[in-house]
Formats: C-alpha cells, structure tokens, sequence
C-alpha cells in the first residue's frame, strides 16, 4: 500500500513539473514572440509561433502563422498549415491567406473558392478583379462576366490596382484593368471577336498608356490576327 501511494505522489510530481515546464517554456516563447516582431525577424516570428502551437494549439495563432508563410513567399507552408479545402467558417484572415497562397501557387481553381468566400462577406471592385481573372483562366466565362460586370458598375476614378510582375512595378486605374479584361473576356467568350477584344483593350491603353501588360497582350492578338493572312500570303507566292 504504501509502495502504491509513493507511485501515485511520483505521478502527481511528475505531472506538477510538466505542467510547470510546459506554463515556463509558453511564456518564453510569448516573450521571444513579442521580441521577434519588434525586431522585424519573420523567421523568429515563426518558429515562435509553431513552438507556441505545440504547446497550447490556438486557431487564431494558426492563422497568424500562415499569414507570415504567405508574407515570406512560403506558400505551400502556408497551404498545408490552413488546408485548401473551402472552409466558410474560417476567419477572414485565414480565407485571405489561402486564397492569396493558392493563387501564388498555380492553383486558380481552389484559389477562386476562397476569393468567393470574401467576396461573399464583402464585396469590393479589388476582389471582383481578382475573381473575374482567375475565372478567364479555369475557362469559367459566365462566372467571369458577373465580375466583370460588378467592376465595371461599381470602380471609381481614384481607385488604382498595383501590377507587381513588371520590374520596375506600377500601378493603372482600376477602371483601365477591368477594360482590359473585359477585352480578354471578349475574346475568350468568341475567337471571332478579335477585333472587338483589341479595339476594347485599346481603350484601356488610353486609359493608362503606362499599362503594360495590355500592351503586351494587344501585340500577341495583333499577331494572332496577321498570323493567318501572312500564312496566305506565302502559300500564294509558292
């Protein structure tokens, strides 16, 4: 009996310091947390928070986590933190990072889910743009024109979209990019209507001469025009 009772007081000291070890090692790690962001130092920020994670799991923390992912371009860390399934309970922070991670990954059609959950909770002409190009890309011209329509109604003058792919970046009225798409939804909606995509296009580049990668795009339509004729051309001269 007394051999049971000194086991039993040994377990109970046992679990009393885990306990304590485990209540010692969180408040370092919140400290170190706390420190790392004042410093600016992503990865101590992170391995923090998966430290603080394994010892008092939090969703809210979860989330936090994978935001810094996403923030330092890691975003498979991010995606197999938060998941990609659509997920209509998730905080808004949460849908934002996946959405954002998803699109960083090459994966439009899981990204367009959570960019719809968004868009749902608040509608905005950002997240219309975003909504209506990765529609065109997975070929969904319906649910792009919905977008598309939303953008063009409800984008003001003083509103602006950062392109971020171009070196050095720059930024268009919005109104410049939904013309834009509107002319790439023009064509993607009928191949006949190359004409009408690049004259609508043309108008966005009026818009914002400064707009690139409509110039870009209007060249290879061009092209994609002459293709054929410069085709005919040379067969009649043989």
């Amino acid at each position: 009996m007394k051999r049971l009772l000194l086991v039993l007081f040994a377990g109970a000291g046992c679990l009393s310091v885990t306990a304590q070890s485990n209540s010692g090692l969180k408040a370092h790690y919140e400290a170190y947390y706390k420190q790392m962001k004042k410093q600016g130092d992503m990865r101590g920020a992170i391995n923090a928070l998966t430290h603080l994670n394994v010892l008092a799991p939090d969703q809210a923390r979860i989330d936090t986590l994978a935001y810094y992912y996403a923030n330092s371009g890691q975003n498979l860390q991010a995606i197999k933190l938060l998941g990609a399934e659509k997920d209509t309970q998730a905080s808004d922070l949460a849908v934002e990072v996946k959405a954002a991670a998803l699109k960083a990954a090459n994966q439009p059609q899981l990204a367009v889910q959570q960019y719809d959950i968004l868009f749902g909770r608040k509608a905005d002409v950002y997240l219309a743009y975003e909504l209506l190009d990765l529609n065109l890309q997975i070929g969904k011209t319906a649910e792009a024109k919905t977008y598309l329509d939303y953008g063009i109604t409800h984008a003001k003058d003083d509103e602006m979209l950062p392109f971020y792919q171009s070196n050095p970046p720059y930024q268009v009225p919005i109104k410049a990019a939904f013309m834009y798409q509107k002319g790439l939804y023009q064509y993607n909606e009928d191949k006949t209507q190359i004409d009408t995509a690049i004259a609508t296009i043309d108008e966005a580049i009026t818009m914002a001469p400064n707009f690139s990668l409509a110039k870009q795009i209007k060249e290879l339509l061009v092209k994609q025009k002459e293709a054929p004729a410069e085709e005919n051309t040379d067969t009649d001269k043989q």
